[in-house]
């Protein structure tokens, strides 16, 4: 009968003491440490992943705006992004002449997605090549009639599309997007600002760090996991001052600072 020496007993027990710290950390104590919902406690509980109409997950959630649909209306039109047009027949033809004959359509449609069970309220489209095949764009969706404002809040999921195909889960033709979805959410953002369309802006926990995601599609993305949000002027007023930008806590920081570092490593960015 053999017998394990002092040492082999000593190395097991500390790889298992490093199996638990590893467990600690990465299941309960750093993930408590990302979570913060303190400027809008009242979407803590809400999915941050849409759907395609089958159910699949779809493209992730990353943006938030505070305001009423009018002001959130007049702030994208400000801000350089157009209302992208219903899904029907007509669109849907017009989407593929721009397509094939590269054409602009600014007010391409863009495909249905759901949360919480609902199609988007209102999408919008901001067009980069000579058709609309490429263009930058926004789904959103009212989720609260007061957030912590006291004003309506709306969750938004913005990605780019960089050409049409198939779908690679259904083999329907749609739009394929990029897989850095933190471009086009920094973008928006970027844009809002630089139109004095915002007053404040600070980050929420969405997702959480994603570097192997799949939308519904089957196309790749990769994120931070941070929803950043902007509080919108109201009435369409301009803020004549710079937005207030609130940092996220510590803890928060830290993780951008590891999430930045993982992407790298993975050539993700």
């Amino acid at each position: 009968m053999s017998v394990i020496s002092s040492d082999a007993w000593l190395a097991a027990k500390l790889a298992l003491l490093v199996v638990v710290i590893w467990a600690l950390a990465a299941y309960i104590i750093l993930p408590r440490l990302w979570t913060h919902h303190e400027r809008q406690p009242s979407i803590a509980h809400l999915s941050m992943v849409t759907q395609t109409k089958q159910g699949i997950p779809g493209d992730p959630i990353d943006v938030g705006l505070v305001g009423t649909r009018e002001d959130l209306v007049r702030a994208m039109y400000e801000a350089g992004w157009g209302a992208a047009d219903p899904v029907t027949l007509k669109s849907s033809v017009e989407i593929v002449g721009s397509v094939v004959l590269g054409r602009p359509d600014p007010q391409a449609p863009v495909s249905p997605l759901y949360y919480d069970g609902r199609v988007e309220d209102l999408a919008f489209e901001k067009e980069l090549g000579r058709s609309a095949d490429r263009r930058d764009h926004v789904r959103f969706w009212k989720v609260l009639d007061r957030g912590a404002e006291g004003a309506p809040v709306w969750l938004g999921s913005a990605t780019y599309d960089r050409g049409v195909g198939l779908s690679h889960y259904t083999g329907a033709v749609t739009h394929h997007i990029g897989p850095n979805v933190d471009a086009v959410r920094d973008l928006l953002i970027g844009d809002l600002k630089q139109a004095g369309m915002v007053r404040t802006i600070y980050q929420v926990t969405g997702l959480g760090p994603t570097l192997f995601g799949r939308n519904g599609g089957g196309d790749p993305y990769y994120t931070d996991g941070e929803l950043w949000f902007a509080v919108l002027m109201p009435d369409g007023q301009r803020n004549p001052n710079p937005a207030t930008v609130i940092a996220p806590p510590p803890a928060v920081g830290a993780k951008d600072a590891i999430w930045s570092a993982a992407a790298a490593l993975v050539g993700a960015d």
